[in-house]
């Protein structure tokens, strides 16, 4: 199914869904093939509606494994566990809830098409229902005094009612997401789907050549001498700012802000973001792109030339370089997939080199397997016939799978922190402390999280908690 396919379903779907119409909502929803997070997220919803919570259980599983960072999904398969009595389940839903707003005290869903805003204190709420079902009070008791730290002033007699009923050990109501409530498809790329006629009425049109017998589609037209002798710009060729790449795999926008591409466009990188998202031109518009689904091209401009010549130099080289390179495309299963492009027959040491550049990782730290479950049959490594690999490649294309392990900077002196505010996390691999304890910095993750070690404790903490403390300080 095409993504114009798709995306008229889910906006008739939608439309459904606002006349109150879910059963034909449902029915359209089931028709597309090949769902997004979003529309499976809508799907499970549409079920939770109908008190179907088996198959509401399904529809968010699917949800999650297309986005495992969509916390709303976490947070309404925590509610459909708590329908089905499942407690145990429904606590670790909205654990990983609470982990993926990542300290955040809400996540606005509006930019994304979803009317609705998840609160990090109403899942600390329904963190406490669900240990008070357990019959661990203090535990709830705990989660709600937590929650007063991320409360914002709609939800305090939320929270407040919530410690009282807690106090005297009884239940309360559980915090629920408005199911009809629907992630709805772009509006920009909706407007474009109104059907529009690009040829136009026929029309009678008089040859202004004498005595023209002609008949076809159109008449013959009078020769214009001394007409220009360089070909006319092409109109999609304009912009030569950024950096030249070719797209290798399609790429299919779920917000405004990503661009739509397919394999051969040439766009141009203007700038690579941190999280491996790059923004580009392709045909005057401007977008995001996952930077691993494109490969740059090496160009050398000996001189300073006009935009045509530039340009035709370009396609020119695309052209010989499809036709000519014998590369060979390497797709690798990680916690995202990403490829790379080497020629056929190429050594272990120039593959993993180019991964571990896409990484940003030392070779030393990646292990390449021929199957998703790395054993000793499937592992590739430097002492690897690399014709083992090789001969799985079809159509120039070949899969691998990489796993990595945890490399962590150690400071070269002992580094001693501070503590900003006070930090407690569920997370049993995290360091809790309170404001103003002293922290050993043990190694940095990344830049945002440390590992540490305070009162005799060792866990990762967030950076923004702390501060470093001078070397002369008390």
């Amino acid at each position: 199914m095409s993504f114009v396919d798709t995306l008229r379903q889910w906006d008739e779907a939608v439309t459904c869904v606002n006349r109150q119409d879910f059963s034909k909502a449902l029915e359209i929803f089931l028709g597309i093939q090949e769902p997004n997070s979003k529309i499976y997220f809508d799907i499970g919803c549409l079920h939770l509606l109908d008190q179907d919570f088996d198959a509401a259980e399904k529809a968010f599983d699917c949800s999650i494994r297309k986005d495992e960072h969509l916390a709303i999904a976490f947070f309404q398969r925590g509610i459909t566990f708590y329908k089905k009595k499942r407690y145990e389940e429904s606590l670790a839903d909205f654990q990983k809830t609470f982990k993926t707003l990542r300290g955040n005290q809400l996540i606005d869903y509006k930019a994304l098409g979803l009317r609705y805003i998840l609160y990090a204190c109403d899942v600390l709420h329904n963190m406490a229902l669900v240990e008070a079902e357990l019959g661990n009070w203090e535990k709830a008791q705990e989660h709600l005094t937590k929650a007063l730290n991320y409360k914002t002033e709609a939800r305090f007699n939320i929270i407040d009612k919530a410690l009282q009923s807690i106090l005297k050990q009884k239940l309360f109501k559980l915090v629920e997401f408005q199911s009809k409530e629907m992630f709805k498809p772009n509006k920009h790329y909706v407007a474009e789907l109104e059907k529009k006629d690009y040829l136009g009425k026929a029309k009678v049109v008089a040859s202004v050549v004498p005595q023209d017998e002609f008949s076809g589609f159109a008449p013959l037209q009078p020769q214009v001498q001394d007409g220009p002798t360089r070909p006319k710009e092409p109109e999609v060729l304009r912009v030569l700012e950024g950096e030249p790449h070719t797209v290798l795999f399609e790429f299919i926008p779920e917000t405004s802000d990503e661009l739509a591409v397919v394999p051969g466009n040439i766009v141009f990188v203007l700038q690579k973001g941190a999280d491996n998202w790059a923004n580009v031109v392709f045909n005057e518009r401007r977008g995001l792109v996952p930077y691993n689904y494109l490969e740059r091209l090496e160009i050398s401009l000996a001189s300073n030339k006009n935009k045509v010549s530039i340009y035709l130099s370009l396609f020119s080289i695309v052209g010989e370089k499809q036709s000519t390179d014998n590369s060979c495309i390497v797709k690798v299963h990680f916690n995202f997939n990403f490829v790379v492009s080497v020629p056929c027959g190429s050594p272990y040491t120039m593959l993993i080199e180019k991964i571990s550049r896409k990484l940003n990782l030392p070779s030393s730290a990646i292990t390449l397997s021929l199957t998703s479950e790395a054993s000793e049959q499937s592992v590739i490594g430097a002492n690897t016939e690399m014709e083992k690999l090789w001969s799985r490649a079809s159509g120039g294309r070949v899969t691998l799978w990489c796993n990595t392990k945890e490399v962590r900077e150690q400071p070269s002196i002992e580094i001693h922190l501070v503590a900003l505010h006070s930090y407690e996390s569920s997370n049993p691999e995290d360091l809790n402390f309170q404001q103003g304890d002293k922290i050993k910095l043990l190694s940095k993750i990344n830049q945002d999280w440390l590992e540490g070690q305070c009162n005799g404790n060792t866990g990762i903490f967030p950076a923004s908690f702390v501060e470093e403390v001078p070397a002369n300080g008390q």
